[in-house]
């Protein structure tokens, strides 16, 4: 009986030695792996989604355009948003000179006066005749009031865009497109009848 119960303790310290050398083994493989390649079959570290994000990115741009997209890290758009208002702050400048310099000479005309630049030619010498009617110079008037006013409207436009495609951008970069998550067009042909059959197939891993 004593026998029986010291053979059965060596076994059991010998089985507990085997299993202790192979998990040193173990160890010892995965220790000669490089680190990264271990942790990218093991788990797959994703970025906290942050939900203040996105309010932040359109923040930014609303109080200083291109400060979104700098948030978001696109900063190959910061360019363009600089460009786009850039380009409509100049049309609106120069739609409300013209139509300062019409309505000067406009409102020069009604207080009796012939001296507005539209009455001297390229010399600079007074002319008898001015190359712009009272007419023309109202209809000037007009036209570069509706050009200035539509140019604002693009700029204002611009600007509202530029906060949208910051949130919008802070939106998606937080999106999930992970690939066990997908929806792919499904084609096949049926073997029995040789008819074909096209639908969609959603696959969800997890």
């Amino acid at each position: 009986m004593l026998n029986k119960i010291l053979i059965t303790i060596i076994f059991l310290l010998i089985s507990c030695f085997s299993l202790l050398a192979q998990n040193k083994d173990d160890d010892k493989k995965l220790g000669d792996l490089p680190k990264e390649v271990v942790v990218d079959s093991i788990i797959k570290i994703k970025d906290p989604i942050n939900p203040l994000s996105p309010a932040k990115a359109a923040f930014y741009s609303a109080i200083l355009p291109g400060l979104g997209q700098a948030y978001n890290k696109k900063y190959w758009k910061i360019p363009l948003v600089y460009a786009a208002l850039g380009t409509g702050i100049y049309f609106y400048t120069t739609n409300n000179k013209e139509y300062n310099r019409y309505r000067d000479a406009y409102k020069s005309r009604l207080a009796g006066f012939t001296n507005d630049e539209f009455y001297l030619d390229a010399n600079g010498d007074q002319l008898p005749t001015p190359r712009v009617t009272d007419d023309g110079l109202r209809r000037a008037q007009k036209l570069f009031r509706k050009n200035k006013e539509i140019s604002l409207l693009v700029t204002v436009g611009l600007y509202a865009l530029n906060i949208i495609d910051a949130n919008v951008d802070a939106h998606l970069l937080q999106y999930n497109v992970d690939e066990n998550l997908t929806l792919a067009p499904h084609y096949e042909i049926n073997k029995r009848d040789a008819t074909s059959n096209l639908g969609l197939t959603l696959n969800f891993k997890f």
